[in-house]
């Protein structure tokens, strides 16, 4: 009677288990709204992992710049990949490109959209009127998702009627490069649609973890302020940006020192971040503004993309 008990719960517990397993969403039509770097790059992944994607921009122009550099990073990973069988690597290249197409008009192809995708400006009334417009002609079980660095997911949620199928999935510049993926579960994200979150970032080969809607979710809640105190560490001159730079890298290791990487990032886009969460939390001393790089700024010094900002460059 025992042994009949034990194969009896097995089979319910295994029972449950497939069952949950069939709720989840296999995610493989996926639309893409944002042709810049990371969209662009999101869509590259995405239909080299065998998924059909749209990927949506404004004007035909992005589109096609978005095309060629996906083609050119293709390229790149194809001959990488196929050391040895350069027709491969060509097959490799056209097979994805052909699981790709381009349109400028997102609401006519969110149809057939298993997973929204959004990568566009980093501006909150922007992005909950995108989503706000799209949630009239997805289907039902359509996900949405924001690329986010920085901004609440649940208020994105709130523009919408799908709060349990809306959450963040924040890739990594370069897409095609970097393996993490953060999956941001808001309270009202259902289990179900976390679930096919995680399944569908490890169908594009990347490694996602898990995070609740918080400022800067894991990775730029860490970051952001560790590159901030690097600079109000030299606004008080107590070292030169270039010693701090080589302390971090030969003394914690990092391949990049802190002013190395705001450059990298973009004084514009840390700006960014720094004033939301500022404006969240304006006691938080984390998050105070930082007058050198404000100012920086301010002169459209933002880095590496303007050719100047705390270095220069060529």
């Amino acid at each position: 009677m025992a042994f009949v008990t034990r194969q009896f719960v097995r089979s319910m517990s295994s029972s449950s288990a497939a069952s949950a397993t069939a709720k989840k969403i296999v995610i493989k039509h996926v639309t893409v709204i944002g042709g810049g770097l990371m969209g662009a790059g999101i869509a590259q992944v995405a239909a080299s992992t065998g998924h059909t994607v749209v990927l949506v921009d404004q004007t035909e122009d992005i589109l096609a710049k978005s095309k060629k550099g996906i083609e050119e990073s293709l390229r790149k990973v194809a001959k990488k990949k196929f050391v040895e069988n350069p027709k491969a690597g060509d097959e490799f290249v056209e097979k994805t490109l052909s699981s790709m197409s381009m349109s400028t008009d997102a609401v006519a192809v969110v149809h057939s959209a298993d997973l929204v995708v959004e990568a566009i400006v980093e501006n909150l009334e922007v992005k909950n009127e995108l989503f706000k417009r799209l949630d009239k002609f997805a289907p039902e079980h359509t996900i949405f998702a924001s690329n986010t660095s920085s901004l609440q997911i649940t208020s994105m949620a709130n523009a919408t009627t799908r709060q349990d199928r809306f959450a963040g999935l924040h890739f990594f510049n370069p897409v095609p490069v970097m393996k993490l993926v953060e999956v941001i579960k808001t309270p009202m994200t259902s289990q179900k649609t976390f679930e096919s979150l995680l399944d569908f970032s490890k169908t594009l080969g990347k490694h996602p973890v898990s995070c609740k809607d918080t400022p800067g979710f894991v990775v730029n809640r860490l970051l952001v302020p560790y590159l901030m105190e690097a600079v109000r560490l030299h606004e008080r001159g107590d070292a030169s940006k270039e010693d701090i730079d080589i302390a971090m890298k030969l003394g914690a290791g990092y391949p990049m020192g802190p002013f190395e990487l705001l450059d990298y990032v973009g004084l514009d886009t840390t700006k960014f971040i720094m004033d939301g969460w500022h404006e969240m939390d304006p006691n938080n001393p984390l998050f105070q503004p930082v007058p050198s790089m404000n100012k920086l700024v301010a002169e459209k010094k933002f880095g590496k993309k303007t050719g100047e900002g705390f270095y220069k460059h060529k």
